[in-house]
């Protein structure tokens, strides 16, 4: 075998048509690193990255831990290699295959195919204790395997044998000649902008974002290397060239440093750069303008009082947040349709009514020529298939009309998804739409995890709905030990809080499945599917374990679902989720006595704290859900009041008392009302009990913001929302205090 000669051939091929190969040198890793070192030999000194965890290494070229793969984004070379033997994950091929260049190679080294597949290779990380390396599964990276085998463009040599087994070659056409593209007519951004356009595409979405000056809601989505984020960069330079700030958010600054560099470069032609701080990512023109980043938490502020915001990477982060966003004067949403970043699909299903119903102008602009290669590049269409990047759920028609009870219950397992290739792309894009990240290491999981179970609703054997349940628990002493004192154990999400953050060292004792994914097919949401499928769920395990558990984000509606459905809430995160701004519950649905035992600590532990937690880390949280979670408890608390106290909140509400007198009785009796589960006050009435009595905010800031006229009407309103609970509540001492004010005013 000449290797040179065979690098030789795919390389003058994917130049000719602007397009990628991939290169698969299986066997030893020693012989396959050494077979890559010769791979880059013969391609001339190119632009090269390695991406290994160390040792073998190639001179000449980059190297880069697989820890740190996400720094090849948006950065092109000539050839990347990618040591597969160690340190290897669906998530690292997802970030490097970008990165190589039309006419370049991407170069795996893998073990030998047959073998890859095998318990040697396992992914330690999905070995999810009590489970070990042994029980994962190598389905994931048989179906890869597979695809190397079969798919156009790749190439597969055996380093061990020396023997070619397939060669890659395509016979392609040339390359067609790329369109220039040109300045509109009605263009208000410069020449110079329009001239740094590679496609006419990116100029298309650089025309479109111009309807930022006006105060337009525009939306840019593309595939990855279609330049989105350059045309935002173009853009935002542009509006900064003309004295306006406009700030730029992601979900981490990595995914909009294309944006700084196009705008800075931008700036820069055009004489206008005045400075460029790549500390704080701030760009500043002359006459004033700025372009500056902030993270998705800050932006929600609109700090500095932008004329614009630009959001990157708008599909990885979730709804809550980017219809914040709206109060911008005008705000651009540029997003991935197909990438583990977040889908464009999820995008629409989840946003698009939101943007409709904002006071902007909606501009769609979409990108599909490719930048860095051809159009069909064989590369791109085999990334997409090995790790499902376009995978989506299926047609509208083929469910629209069904009713929970058409539905048949199924367990996707393993051998059922690789069976059936339909069957697992509807699967897997119904459960990227259930979350706004979704990366390709979840394909991994879903296939070859031990501790988990996916379960669907079918019509038609078409996929309706959809659970992932996590099994979690059952835990040896000596780790639940090490988790008491601060280790983290990979998976066991649930254990994991209630024992090193809630301080219960027999948290992991029971065993339960953590509902860690539920998603409904958008063209029939609303409808009950979701709720038959937990009921079949429980059906199915509740005699197998101890608790049924969830944790999420929590808005009202998510938790008026989990309520309805039986689980029921034992703990508030402390802290906002840096992404989605939401802070976090966790909901228990005990299946046995060990679970009852384990939910009925927690949810009087939780009671416990939500009633000072609330005027402490929590006195942000949104009033209408600090009402669902404490609604949802199972466990009610007794007012205890003294006679004294008593007395206190009745003349408050009946008579001239004053809350100052004593806001700890006011606020042990607005517990025991938002924790009663037949207690009923207005929706309005209950926020003043959360954000005056519990949150303590001052009668300002309470009056502003449940938009009473005045402090005077707010301390009113207090009194009288505190008249039904003295009634349902009271004691003697109590209703001796009314009568004294009923006898005086009657």
């Amino acid at each position: 075998m000449d290797l040179a000669d065979r690098v030789a051939a795919l390389r003058a091929e994917a130049e000719r048509a602007n397009e990628r190969r991939l290169l698969t040198l299986a066997g030893d890793r020693g012989r396959g690193l050494d077979a890559a070192r010769d791979v880059l030999d013969a391609m001339g000194d190119p632009a090269a990255t390695v991406v290994t965890t160390g040792g073998g290494g190639i001179a000449g070229a980059d190297h880069c831990h697989p820890d740190r793969a996400d720094r090849l984004l948006g950065t092109t070379r000539d050839a990347v290699v990618l040591d597969c033997h160690a340190g290897f994950s669906a998530n690292v091929l997802g970030r490097v295959v970008g990165a190589v260049d039309g006419g370049g190679l991407l170069v795996l080294v893998t073990p030998p195919l047959d073998e890859w597949p095998g318990d040697d290779y396992a992914d330690e990380r999905l070995a999810v204790p009590p489970y070990t390396t042994a029980d994962v599964t190598g389905h994931f990276r048989r179906r890869l395997v597979d695809t190397l085998r079969a798919h156009p463009g790749v190439a597969v040599v055996d380093v061990d044998a020396g023997i070619v087994e397939r060669d890659g070659l395509t016979d392609p056409p040339p390359a067609r000649p790329r369109t220039s593209p040109s300045t509109p007519d009605d263009a208000t951004a410069s020449a110079a902008a329009y001239d740094a356009c590679l496609t006419s595409d990116q100029a298309d979405a650089l025309h479109a974002l111009e309807g930022l000056r006006d105060g337009a809601a525009v939306v840019v989505e593309a595939d990855r290397g279609r330049g989105k984020s350059a045309a935002a960069g173009l853009a935002a330079g542009s509006l900064a060239a003309e004295g306006r700030d406009v700030l730029v958010t992601a979900p981490a600054y990595r995914n909009a440093a294309e944006v700084f560099e196009r705008a800075e470069a931008l700036l820069s032609t055009l004489g206008r750069l005045e400075n460029a701080d790549d500390e704080t990512h701030d760009l500043t023109a002359t006459g004033g303008g700025r372009v500056r980043f902030t993270d998705p938490a800050a932006a929600v502020d609109l700090p500095g009082d932008p004329d614009a915001l630009i959001v990157d990477e708008a599909a990885a982060l979730p709804v809550r947040r980017l219809a914040a966003y709206l109060d911008a004067p005008a705000v651009a949403f540029v997003t991935t349709v197909h990438g583990y970043e977040g889908t464009g699909r999820g995008f629409d299903v989840r946003f698009r009514d939101r943007l409709a119903e904002s006071d902007h102008a909606v501009i769609d602009v979409r990108l599909d020529e490719p930048i860095r290669y051809a159009a069909g590049d064989p590369v791109e269409i085999w990334a997409f298939r090995a790790l499902l990047l376009d995978a989506r759920p299926a047609a509208d028609q083929l469910v629209a009309d069904a009713t929970p009870a058409d539905a048949t219950y199924r367990a996707l397992d393993a051998a059922a998804l690789l069976a059936d290739e339909h069957l697992l792309r509807e699967a897997f894009g119904l459960l990227v739409l259930a979350h706004y990240r979704t990366e390709p290491d979840d394909l991994a999981r879903l296939l070859d995890a031990p501790n988990l179970d996916c379960r669907a609703l079918c019509i038609d054997g078409h996929v309706a709905a959809v659970a992932l349940l996590a099994r979690e628990g059952g835990l040896p002493e000596s780790l639940r030990v090490d988790m008491y004192e601060g280790a983290r154990v990979r998976g066991n999400m649930l254990p994991d809080v209630l024992t090193s953050q809630l301080r219960d060292i027999d948290g992991g004792t029971p065993v339960g499945y953590r509902v860690l994914r539920i998603a409904t097919h958008h063209a029939i949401r609303s409808t009950g599917f979701g709720s038959r499928l937990l009921a079949a769920c429980h059906d199915e395990f509740d005699a197998d374990v101890d608790w049924f558990g969830v944790g999420y984000g929590a808005t009202p509606r998510l938790v008026r679902f989990w309520e309805r459905n039986g689980y029921r809430t034992v703990h508030c995160s402390t802290t906002r989720n840096a992404t989605s701004g939401e802070y976090s519950a966790i909901m228990l649905r005990p299946t046995s006595p060990a679970g009852h035992d384990l939910h009925d600590r927690h949810a009087r532990r939780f009671c416990a704290r939500m009633r000072d937690g609330l005027s402490d880390a929590l006195d942000d949280l949104d009033p209408d859900v600090a009402r669902a979670m404490l609604r949802a408890t199972d466990h009610s608390l007794a007012p205890d009041l003294t006679d004294h106290e008593w007395r206190v909140v009745t003349a408050a509400a009946y008579g001239p008392g004053l809350y100052d007198a004593a806001p700890g009785a006011f606020r042990n009796l607005a517990m025991a009302h938002l924790t009663d589960p037949v207690a009923d006050l207005s929706a309005r009435a209950e926020r003043l009990l959360v954000r005056k009595p519990l949150q303590a905010h001052s009668w300002e800031r309470v009056a502003a913001d449940l938009d009473y006229v005045s402090t005077r009407q707010c301390m009113r309103a207090l009194g009288e929302a505190y008249r039904p609970l003295v009634d349902r509540y009271g004691p003697e001492a109590a209703r001796e205090e009314r009568r004294r004010y009923e006898e005086r005013d009657g």
